[in-house]
């Protein structure tokens, strides 16, 4: 099959359009004919190389997936031939105690399409039964890419962990990124006044067009003042946090007293200074997301499904300009997902 792949670590270079041995199929796996790869910061840092992952070269990359399926193992029953689906990216071994809890994120074993094991940028990906979604019908398949890994981690954090309501405020880093503006549809779903950051005007005027109250451009204006403005000196009561070092101290004092930090990754870096004193004198929480569990996408698929939540869609490329995708990310010129059309 025709795949793209990573011969090693390191800058674009390294990615490369060449054939590979099409995926091995067990009795529970599912081959599915990709129609559509979505991109995610992942797939970046994966190509750059992280601590701890040892990955065997050429790599194939991709956590976010549609297409069709080509064949099942012998013991699939839930997914035919030729249905229309999704991928949920975390993989798990299904029997632990987590798994057997609905925490599977929490799995021993737990891996990651694209990171862990092959991905998504080929024409063909196999995965467990248990992985394989319906895809919602109202979607196109460059859509239905753009769900899965975003939704559920910002499911995860705010609704699981950070359990948003109607009368919070939350601030939300890098809305215009896939998580961002996953993020930002979440909490306004629940009724949260949403207060949405970005690096450009553009940004920000597509955020308040997904529902945004208020906009912060972090170029230009002091986020802390701004916030405090925004919230007569109070504070917020939930920050989605995405970014690292570079925003966590704002993070942190831009909470009202009790207020939640939920956060899932670390762009900007992953070494930052913490006042101990202001976490438990303001009664602060801090909650980590790692990924979301497979009943977080579900959930979030439910309001999709009926138009509540909405992915979004920057730009479309073919599959042999996975470079160029990637370069758009690393500039942060988009606005919600980059997406790889397999043909």
């Amino acid at each position: 099959m025709k795949a793209v792949v990573y011969t090693g670590h390191g800058g674009p270079e390294v990615i490369r359009v060449q054939e590979m041995p099409a995926p091995e199929l067990g009795p529970s796996d599912v081959l599915v004919r990709v129609r559509a790869v979505a991109l995610n910061h992942l797939d970046l840092w994966i190509r750059r190389g992280l601590p701890r992952l040892k990955l065997t070269f050429p790599h194939i990359a991709g956590a976010d997936v549609a297409g069709v399926v080509e064949r099942v193992g012998s013991a699939v029953a839930s997914v035919h031939e030729g249905q229309e689906v999704i991928i949920a990216p975390g993989i798990s071994c299904g029997v632990c105690a987590a798994c057997l809890a609905g925490e599977d994120n929490m799995c021993a074993q737990y891996s990651i399409l694209g990171e862990h094991r092959h991905g998504g940028l080929a024409e063909y990906v196999a995965v467990p039964e248990a992985n394989v979604l319906p895809k919602p019908a109202r979607l196109t398949f460059e859509e239905a890419a753009s769900v899965p890994l975003v939704f559920l981690t910002a499911w995860n954090m705010l609704v699981t962990n950070a359990r948003v309501g109607f009368d919070d405020t939350v601030l939300v880093w890098g809305a215009g990124s896939g998580v961002g503006s996953a993020g930002l549809q979440i909490a306004k779903a629940f009724g949260a006044r949403v207060i949405a950051v970005a690096g450009a005007g553009w940004k920000l005027q597509r955020s308040r067009e997904l529902g945004a109250d208020e906009g912060i451009n972090h170029r230009e204006q002091n986020v802390l003042d701004e916030i405090r403005t925004l919230t007569n000196k109070r504070g917020v009561d939930v920050v989605f946090d995405h970014v690292g070092t570079a925003t966590w101290d704002t993070s942190l004092r831009a909470l009202a007293r009790g207020g939640r930090l939920v956060t899932c990754g670390a762009t900007s870096g992953a070494e930052a200074t913490t006042d101990i004193r202001y976490i438990y004198g303001r009664k602060l929480s801090i909650l980590g997301s790692w990924m979301g569990t497979k009943r977080d996408l579900h959930h979030a698929l439910r309001l999709v499904e009926q138009g509540r939540l909405r992915p979004v869609v920057h730009a479309v490329l073919p599959l042999e300009q996975t470079a160029r995708a990637q370069e758009i990310l690393e500039r942060s010129e988009h606005f919600g997902k980059v997406v790889l059309r397999v043909e």
